[in-house]
């Protein structure tokens, strides 16, 4: 556990208290903002905007973490946004507001995103960027065990009680605030020169990032566009009769398994290589889809699921381990900012594709053309050359 550094652990356990503190709403949240007048529509717009708000400004915030040459304020402002975003939620309801809250926790994950992998990318070496990164994603993830597990353990004693929450929400994102203080940034020799960093110049770096680079996230955007949310996955389980207790705890049973696996299927992309390792989670993912164009037994569910998490753990955190495997040590941030941002926009296409497909078509033609997209897709990936150990990392 040598590559687990201070630095990995605190940035993880971070990581693990925020993620706590916003999956304890993700099960409440719809229901929240339905109880205070919002439609399905309001909400959608609502989510459309923080996640585009968040997209744009992973790029901005990335670049300007690479041309500062610091990281460590970024993850302290962006994790203190989205701590003190919980408790404005419930403080008033006027939708305004709420718009205004649920963008800044959106804001504060753009502000972190590129500068805390960054940091993660620093601390390790070519051949142990799987086991980095895999372990702060299971970390992460583990959040998103702890976080509906208490939500519904409280409204379990109190019912519809759902304000308090978003204030006990608060305590594990000031807690994370807390423990990102203890973050430092390395010693770095400062240019005299101030670099100057318009909004939307992370853009630029596609024209001078190396090839591989752009071949890799041209295959992963496509990818997002396929890939909808996964409230989908959720409301096909719904639609075959699973009860909302029982959803939520499948749910539940995806992100434990997803933050069990992540850690040693990081150990294993550093052994047989990144590229393989992903190729074979979206395998997985490709058998979850096929799967659920036809399924319709409960347990069946949990078998899907428990292949979902095995696609997360072999995909999330190893793609992010492969680009910042090809670029320059000093654009780390600005790589996977842009690609993350670009990857925000994407993720909006493909719930608008999923959904369109649903409504004209049937739940089974949405999950049957991901599924066969996805099988192209490993394809496309199979042509990329394994990546190498030539860059300055």
């Amino acid at each position: 556990m040598k590559y687990i550094t201070k630095t990995v652990w605190i940035l993880s356990v971070v990581s693990l208290l925020t993620d706590t503190a916003s999956e304890m709403l993700y099960p409440i949240m719809p229901i929240y903002l339905k109880t205070i007048g919002f439609s399905i529509v309001l909400i959608g717009v609502l989510e459309g905007f923080a996640e585009a708000t968040a997209g744009l400004s992973k790029g901005y915030f990335g670049k300007l973490s690479d041309n500062s040459r610091k990281r460590v304020p970024f993850v302290q402002i962006g994790y203190a946004f989205s701590a003190i975003s919980k408790p404005m939620m419930a403080i008033f309801i006027f939708p305004l507001w709420i718009f205004f809250a649920r963008t800044i926790d959106r804001f504060g994950k753009g502000i972190r995103t590129g500068a805390r992998d960054a940091i993660l990318s620093d601390e390790a070496t070519s051949e142990t960027k799987g086991k980095v990164f895999g372990f702060h994603r299971s970390m992460d993830t583990f959040g998103a065990v702890l976080g509906p597990a208490l939500a519904l353990l409280y409204l379990y004693f109190y019912p519809e009680d759902y304000i308090t929450l978003f204030y006990i929400a608060f305590i594990p994102g000031l807690l994370a605030i807390l423990a990102s203080f203890y973050l430092k940034d390395k010693r770095v020799i400062k240019e005299k020169t101030k670099i100057s960093t318009p909004f939307f110049s992370f853009l630029k770096y596609w024209e001078v990032s190396p090839p591989e680079y752009r071949k890799l996230v041209i295959g992963l955007l496509i990818f997002t566009i396929f890939n909808s949310s996964d409230v989908f996955l959720i409301l096909k389980a719904k639609e075959a009769g699973v009860d909302d207790t029982l959803v939520i705890g499948i749910y539940i049973f995806y992100n434990l398994v997803y933050a069990v696996f992540a850690f040693p299927i990081g150990i294993l992309a550093d052994k047989i290589g990144l590229k393989i390792v992903f190729i074979i989670g979206l395998a997985f993912f490709a058998m979850v889809y096929f799967g659920m164009a036809v399924n319709t037994n409960l347990y069946f569910f949990f078998g899907l699921f428990f292949l979902y998490g095995i696609y997360a753990s072999a995909t999330e955190g190893i793609s992010k381990a492969w680009i910042s495997n090809i670029t320059d040590k000093k654009d780390t941030a600005t790589a996977i900012g842009t690609f993350s941002g670009l990857q925000s926009i994407c993720t909006m296409l493909a719930s608008s594709l999923t959904g369109l497909i649903w409504f004209n078509f049937g739940a089974t033609a949405a999950f049957l053309t991901t599924a066969t997209a996805t099988l192209f897709i490993m394809i496309y990936f199979l042509t990329i050359p394994k990546p190498g150990t030539t860059s300055n990392n």
